[in-house]
């Protein structure tokens, strides 16, 4: 009798995420063979407990497996579970080159992701969690809200939060004025692509975790949530305009399509854009009335 497979049911496919991945897989009772990947993988379960069996590392593993709770396996380890239930695991990969990146900026250029398993962490729960909720969302977020979260996942994977939370505390509580003016009109000169935190924090010479702690403490508000803020602000103005259409608005400010402009919109602004645009309309129309 075969294997069972999972079966995906969410996935980041055509979100823009680079580096890195997520999927919600449903998983049938049975035994399941998992070969070593290229990837780094943390699968966090997801629902009701399920008893479980685990072969990985060397060791074999017997318990009961709670929501929230994480295996982290290295990319180049194979392993072996059994489930007793139905149960969806959130399978979060995350290439080797992701992870280096990272290290080297945090100051651990040899980076290595330890196996953890039954992992129960409230910070990698947390990360995870909300980049399972990218996957449900039908307003998804700007994919650099997914790097953000995928960032500081790594960071915590290499054991190295607090180190980098101290030393960023202790080297700065927020960004030059001038440094931070260079960010902002590189922001606004670029809303119309795809911004990552890398480039970003190659600005300032700080490293993309220093970068993102001190970025908010300075602005008040994370990355990615200041560039999608500065994306609805633009678009606003060029809807009152009246001069393009909403989809080739959409683009120009760096939306991935205008449905997403028009839930940003009404998550920041509550109105839609449609509503701009009639109020823009109504404006032009009372200054023609008043200049006749």
């Amino acid at each position: 009798m075969p294997e069972p497979a999972p079966v995906s049911l969410r996935s980041s496919e055509g979100l823009g995420w680079q580096g890195f991945a997520a999927t919600l897989l449903g998983i049938r009772p049975g035994t399941y063979r998992v070969p070593a990947m290229e990837a780094h993988r943390v699968n966090v379960h997801v629902g009701a407990p399920v008893r479980a069996n685990c072969v990985c590392d060397g060791r074999r593993y017997s318990r009961i497996q709670a929501h929230g709770d994480a295996d982290v396996i290295p990319a180049g380890l194979p392993g072996m579970w059994t489930d007793d239930a139905d149960c969806r695991i959130l399978r979060i990969a995350i290439s080797d080159a992701f992870v280096r990146s990272i290290g080297e900026q945090v100051g651990v250029p040899a980076a290595q992701i330890a196996p953890h398993l039954q992992w129960r962490d409230a910070r990698v729960h947390h990360l995870a969690a909300a980049l399972g909720a990218e996957l449900e969302a039908e307003d998804t977020s700007d994919a650099l809200y997914a790097e953000s979260l995928c960032t500081a996942l790594v960071v915590r994977l290499l054991n190295s939060s607090r180190d980098v939370a101290v030393s960023a505390a202790a080297s700065a509580r927020a960004l030059a004025p001038r440094v931070a003016a260079r960010v902002i009109d590189y922001i606004e000169a670029n809303l119309h692509q795809r911004l990552t935190l890398a480039e970003l924090a190659a600005l300032t010479g700080l490293s993309t975790p220093h970068f993102k702690v001190l970025f908010r403490a300075t602005l008040g508000v994370p990355v990615h949530r200041y560039v999608v803020q500065r994306r609805v602000e633009r678009a606003k103005v060029l809807l009152l305009e009246g001069r393009r259409s909403a989809s080739q608005i959409a683009l120009e400010v760096g939306f991935a399509h205008q449905s997403h402009m028009t839930q940003w919109m009404q998550r920041l602004l509550g109105v839609a854009p449609r509503e701009i645009i009639r109020a823009g309309r109504a404006a032009a129309a009372v200054a023609d009335t008043l200049a006749a």
